[in-house]
């Protein structure tokens, strides 16, 4: 059963392969913005994966988040995910990215709960 509070926390070492850099975004060896928000995105799937019904997974549909301060390749980053609202099929997370302590950003994230085979159908 889906509830409100439901959270987790994803872990991952910045390295080449997630830097502004690598992913397009800049032209500086750090923690790239996509790379947070697909940390966050992460998170927020895992708190609730163990929840949905049989069948059933999430998928995005929108995220907001600030990306507060750099991150250099070797750093531990961190993104917790804590389920807020729940709307029908709609489920909404509070985000936040961190090293160690030290918040690097936050915001909100949107899923859906969508039923596998009917969403794969549709590509």
């Amino acid at each position: 059963m889906i509830e409100t509070g439901l959270q987790h926390t994803s872990h991952t070492c910045v390295d080449e392969n997630n830097t502004a850099i690598a992913l397009g975004s800049g032209d500086m060896p750090v923690w790239a913005t996509p790379a947070m928000m697909a940390l966050m995105e992460n998170a927020a799937m895992k708190a609730v994966a163990d929840h949905l019904p049989e069948g059933s997974t999430t998928v995005g549909g929108h995220i907001e988040a600030s990306h507060l301060r750099p991150t250099a390749i070797g750093c531990e980053v961190s993104a917790t995910a804590r389920l807020e609202k729940i709307d029908g099929r709609k489920l909404y997370f509070h985000v936040e990215a961190h090293q160690g302590e030290l918040l690097l950003g936050e915001g909100s994230h949107l899923r859906f709960i969508v039923d596998r085979e009917k969403f794969l159908s549709k590509i």
